[in-house]
C-alpha cells in the first residue's frame, strides 16, 4: 500500500492485527491509523474492508482469516454478536484474560503517565452462568410475546432460550412469565403505543442461601389473573421464595422504576457477602458475581491495612459493602453516600451485622470532608469506588484535603481511574499497586484496585 493512499470506504487491505481497543477490538493501522476490526486477536492476518472513515476513527469489517491467533475459539452461544451482551467469546479465558490485563495497563501508561503496571489479575473461577441477577426485556416478537435482550443500539428484540451468562433459574423464570403471556392471550408491552403488559423479567438468586426473587416491571397489574400467574410460576420455578410485581407506568427504557407489589412470599432476598448478612430488595444494588466481588473487596482491605487505632472514610460506599468489611480491621470507619436510599440500607446492614464502629453520611465528597474537617477528624486511609465516570475534580481535590495516608481506589473504567491517578498525583500522592480483577467474564468490562500513598 502506498504510504500517501487515502483510507476509503470500501477499500480492502492485508493486515496484521497488533493490538485490542478497550471495547475488545482488534486493531491494526494503515497510514498510522488505528482501524477497528471486530473479533479480530492480536497477532491474526486478515484480509479487511474499510467500513467507516471519520475523522476520528477507522472501522473494518474482517473478510478473510489469513493466520489464527492460538488464543481463538469456536464461540460457543447462538446469539454471540448479535444480542450485545457478550465480547470475548471468539477467545478462549487465558486470551481475554491476557487482553484486560493490557487494557488495564494501557490505560495506566497512556492515560495516567505510570510507569506501575498490573502485575496480576484475578480471573473468575466460574465463566458460565455466574450473573446472580439476570433482566430481560420482553416484547412482541412475530406476534407473540418473547423473552431475550435489545440488539445493541437498537429496540430490535433479540430473542434467547438460554444465556450462558445467567442462571438456569433466570432463563426458566423469563420463559415461564411469556409462556404465561401466551397461553392467557396477553401481549408483552409495546413502547411505542404504551399498550400492552410484561416489560421486564428481572431475577435474582442469592449465592449462599437458598432464596430467590422474581420481579415482573409491567405497566399494569395482571387482575382476575394474579392467581393463576402465581400458581404457574410456582409450578415450573418451585425455586421461587417471592415474586414481586412492578408497576412502571413511565415511557423509556427504565427497568424498574414506580411502585412494588408482593404477590407471593418474601419481598427481598437473603445473602452474604464478605461474611457479612445482606437483605437485598429488588431496586438494591448488590454485586452480580459474588465470589469475585469477596476477592475485589479482600484486596481493597489489604491495600489499606488499616489498624485497631485508624479512621477510615469510605466515598461512594453504596449498600456499605466496603465499609463494612473495613469495620472489621479499622478503629471507626465513616462511609459517605449521595443516594439517600442507600445510605438508610447500609445503616440497616450495619445493624443486621452488629458492627457499631461504622457511620454513613448522606453527602457527596466535598460535603463529607468538610463534615469530618468541622469534627477534628482526619481519615488515615481513603476508600473510593466511583461510577463508571470516576471522580470529579473536586472530590479528588476533597479526598487529598484530607492527607490520608493512603487511597485506595476501587475502579470498574480503567479510564477514568488512570485520568483520576494523575489528579491525585499532582496533589501528592503516588501509585504504589495494582490489581486488576475478571468480575465479568465474557465481557470487556474490569475492575481494577489500587493503592496510592502520600508523598
Amino acid at each position: 500500500m502506498n504510504d500517501m493512499e487515502e483510507l476509503r470506504k470500501n477499500n480492502v487491505y492485508t493486515v496484521t492485527i497488533d493490538g485490542w481497543s478497550s471495547e475488545g477490538l482488534g486493531v491494526c493501522h494503515l497510514n498510522g491509523r488505528a482501524v477497528f476490526v471486530p473479533h479480530a486477536l492480536p497477532g491474526e492476518q486478515w484480509v479487511i474492508k474499510l467500513l467507516k472513515v471519520t475523522g476520528s476513527a477507522v472501522y473494518a469489517k474482517g473478510e478473510r482469516l489469513l493466520l489464527t491467533s492460538p488464543g481463538r475459539v469456536e464461540p460457543d452461544c447462538p446469539y454471540y454478536g448479535k444480542c450485545g451482551g457478550c465480547d470475548t467469546r471468539h477467545m478462549s479465558y487465558e486470551e481475554e484474560l491476557r487482553f484486560k490485563l493490557d487494557r488495564v495497563n494501557a490505560a495506566l501508561f497512556h492515560i495516567g503517565k505510570q510507569r506501575v503496571r498490573a502485575k496480576e489479575i484475578l480471573g473468575s473461577e466460574q465463566t458460565q452462568s455466574y450473573r446472580n441477577k439476570a433482566i430481560f426485556a420482553v416484547a412482541n416478537h412475530n406476534g407473540m410475546p418473547a423473552f431475550g435482550f435489545y440488539r445493541e443500539r437498537s429496540h430490535e428484540l433479540i430473542p434467547v432460550l438460554n444465556c450462558l451468562l445467567q442462571t438456569e433459574l433466570s432463563c426458566r423464570c423469563a420463559d415461564a412469565v411469556t409462556e404465561f403471556l401466551r397461553s392467557e392471550g396477553l401481549s408483552a408491552y409495546d413502547e411505542e403505543s404504551g399498550r400492552g403488559t410484561v416489560r421486564h423479567v428481572f431475577c435474582r438468586q442469592a449465592a449462599k442461601t437458598a432464596d430467590a426473587l422474581l420481579c415482573i416491571t409491567s405497566a399494569k397489574g395482571f387482575g382476575a389473573k394474579t392467581e393463576a400467574l402465581i400458581a404457574h410460576l410456582r409450578a415450573r420455578c418451585p425455586e421461587l421464595t417471592g415474586i414481586v410485581l412492578n408497576i412502571n407506568k413511565t415511557r423509556g427504557n427504565t427497568v424498574l422504576s414506580g411502585d412494588f407489589y408482593t404477590l407471593w412470599g418474601e419481598a427481598v432476598l437473603h445473602d452474604y457477602l464478605c461474611g457479612l448478612a445482606f437483605e437485598i430488595a429488588p431496586q438494591a444494588f448488590f454485586q452480580i458475581n459474588p465470589p469475585q466481588a469477596e476477592r475485589l473487596y479482600e484486596k481493597a482491605a489489604e491495600y489499606a491495612a488499616a489498624g485497631p487505632e485508624d479512621l477510615v472514610f469510605d466515598l461512594y460506599c453504596g449498600a456499605g459493602t466496603i465499609s463494612l468489611r473495613m469495620a472489621r480491621d479499622a478503629g471507626t470507619v465513616i462511609g459517605a453516600e449521595i443516594v439517600p436510599e442507600a445510605v438508610k440500607n447500609s445503616g440497616e446492614n450495619a445493624k443486621r451485622n452488629g458492627i457499631h464502629n461504622v457511620e454513613f453520611l448522606c453527602s457527596d465528597a466535598g460535603e463529607a470532608a468538610k463534615t469530618l474537617a468541622a469534627r477534628g477528624l482526619r481519615p488515615k486511609i481513603v476508600v473510593v469506588d466511583p461510577p463508571r465516570k470516576g471522580m470529579n475534580e473536586d472530590a479528588v481535590k476533597a479526598v487529598a484535603s484530607m492527607a490520608p495516608d493512603r487511597v485506595v481506589y476501587v475502579s470498574c473504567n480503567p479510564a477514568t481511574l488512570a485520568r483520576d491517578i494523575l489528579r491525585f498525583e499532582e496533589l501528592g500522592y503516588n501509585l504504589q499497586e495494582v490489581t486488576a480483577v475478571d468480575m465479568f467474564p465474557r465481557t470487556c468490562h474490569v475492575e481494577t484496585v489500587v493503592l496510592l500513598s502520600r508523598k
